[in-house]
């Protein structure tokens, strides 16, 4: 066995999985106002963009080989409501950077996260009845509003992150009806209730301003679950999905190939903001090789079956091909 591992030329020639450019997704995250972008904290290298510096970083991602971006907005707390009745406000920075990143670089693919957490004050995915709960209908319903605007705006795909029932349909529906039957959905199918998206709930601030964490546990995924995933991958694909993903990705690498295997749609991986952490920190401590560690943990989630992975390594990883 060893002969096919003798030299770099032979082990390039039976390598069975590589990373390219084409499959990485780099979020970023934008805010209103102008200045300096802000740093996220919890994130190493990451910033809340100003809309000439996400315009900027765009470019950039263009130049490395990356052709797609998802958008994430964080939103003044003075602008939030109970209703997240901004997510609909012609003036929400997340139209505005849409707008401006098409223009600027109509070739790079941009994916506008369909979801209300960033809107609310209580920082929930959806719209809560008088038990504090979240409601689903009216949650759709405000989803498919805020998926039209962001299809108005420019946005190639949508990216219902909710995981409300029957969401894909609603906004599938609404989407042909107002006659952008081009504009793919990214469903959201298998989103754990992990506990590694706090950094990312740090970037967006979309926490609840208090001290107790909250709890999506009503409407995510439980961790135990596979069968779960592939029946939410199979509703989805029969809503009119036009891709799947699994979130997250490192820990869910079982969640990964079994949906691969259960479905011919497309299927994205989100190698979220807890797993980006993990990394820079333990690289910080000297712990880790930074560059090895990053490389292995996306060559493993495409192992698994990922087509296309959303991670915030995905311009210095493409630099670096």
């Amino acid at each position: 066995m060893r002969r096919n591992r003798a030299t770099p030329a032979v082990r390039s020639l039976v390598r069975e999985t590589a990373l390219r450019a084409e499959d990485l997704i780099q979020p970023l995250f934008v805010c209103a106002g102008d200045g300096e972008p802000d740093p996220v904290d919890s994130m190493p290298g990451v910033v809340r963009h100003t809309l000439e510096s996400l315009v900027e970083k765009c470019r950039h991602l263009e130049q490395v080989g990356v052709r797609a971006m998802a958008i994430f907005p964080c939103i003044e707390r003075s602008m939030k409501n109970p209703e997240g009745s901004h997510a609909h406000d012609s003036g929400n920075v997340l139209f505005s950077a849409i707008r401006e990143v098409k223009e600027a670089c109509p070739s790079l693919a941009i994916i506008a996260d369909v979801a209300l957490d960033p809107y609310t004050d209580h920082g929930h995915d959806g719209l809560l009845d008088v038990r504090g709960e979240v409601e689903n209908d009216s949650t759709v319903e405000a989803l498919t509003m805020l998926a039209v605007a962001q299809a108005e705006a420019g946005a190639d795909i949508v990216a219902p992150s909710d995981m409300m029932d029957g969401r894909v349909k609603a906004i599938r529906l609404a989407l042909d009806a107002a006659g952008f039957h081009r504009t793919g959905i990214l469903a959201y199918a298998a989103k754990y209730a992990s506990a590694y998206y706090g950094p990312f709930r740090d970037a967006v601030k979309s926490d609840n301003g208090k001290s107790d964490k909250l709890d999506k546990r009503g409407y995510q995924m439980d961790p135990g679950n596979v069968r779960e995933a592939l029946h939410e991958v199979q509703l989805d694909e029969e809503e009119g999905a036009d891709m799947v993903m699994v979130k997250p990705a490192g820990p869910y690498l079982d969640i990964i190939r079994a949906v691969r295997t259960h479905t011919l749609l497309p299927v994205a991986a989100y190698q979220v903001s807890g797993e980006y952490a993990q990394i820079h920190a333990a690289a910080r401590l000297g712990w880790l090789d930074y560059e090895a560690t990053r490389d292995e943990s996306l060559l493993a989630i495409k192992r698994a079956g990922a087509d296309m992975i959303l991670t915030y390594f995905a311009a210095e990883v493409a630099a670096s091909l």
